[in-house]
């Protein structure tokens, strides 16, 4: 039993180190990882250790074994799907900081454009979220309150009617979906308050947005990612 353990506490050691491989850039996406020999004598551990943590991390579509090629490392990480992130932010905590500022600049951004530039149709989509949001809250359904402050985050970047914007959010959209999602809920549950808190925060956001105040929605925005930063610590 114990011998057992051990074996999984290397494995997990080993899954950490090449997924911060993988983070970090050392290991871009096509790349072919070094032979299972090499790698077993870099990290320390038996070859089946290393076979062990590539079939994981394979089967969360990070790595992808090629018969009588090698393992190399896909597009999953960089192709804005989420299924990866949820299990990475929370094996690897410095991430979320990481994400969190990047929503900072991002959405702060995204938030004074939509201000500006939302059309009808964006409005009417903000409002029905907003809606969607008040109504989680009052039923005090949390997944639902997260789904649609991830939808509601995802409205405002349409709003903001910027190409580079647009692209640059719907590179990453599935991994700021999954992080809004997780983090949104995680407070929620964390602390009831949490959620008139949040709730509140988007009212500012919307009303600013609705009343075409870029300045205040940009200040809303932050201020809102500033709070789930400080809650998050």
């Amino acid at each position: 039993m114990a011998a057992g353990m051990r074996e999984r506490g290397r494995v997990e050691e080993v899954m950490r180190k090449v997924e911060t491989a993988l983070l970090d850039g050392t290991w871009p996406a096509g790349t072919r990882l070094p032979a299972e020999r090499v790698l077993a004598e870099t990290y320390g551990v038996a070859r089946n250790t290393v076979r062990e943590a590539t079939q994981r991390l394979a089967a969360r579509g990070l790595l992808q074994s090629r018969r009588g090629a090698g393992v190399f490392v896909t597009e999953q990480l960089r192709s804005g799907i989420a299924s990866p992130w949820r299990q990475l932010v929370a094996d690897h905590p410095a991430l979320r900081e990481d994400i969190l500022e990047f929503r900072r600049v991002l959405e702060g951004a995204t938030a004074y454009f939509a201000a500006l530039r939302a059309d009808p149709q964006d409005l009417r989509r903000i409002r029905a979220l907003l809606d969607q949001l008040e109504s989680a809250r009052e039923h005090d359904d949390k997944r639902a309150e997260a789904d649609a402050d991830a939808q509601l985050h995802e409205a405002i970047a349409l709003a903001s009617h910027n190409t580079m914007f647009l692209h640059l959010h719907t590179s990453v959209i599935g991994m700021l979906r999954e992080h809004i999602t997780t983090n949104g809920t995680g407070l929620r549950e964390q602390d009831a308050e949490a959620s008139d808190q949040l709730l509140l925060q988007h009212r500012t956001l919307c009303a600013a947005i609705l009343a075409r105040r870029p300045e205040e929605a940009r200040t809303a925005m932050q201020a809102h990612i500033d709070y789930v930063r400080s809650r998050a610590e």
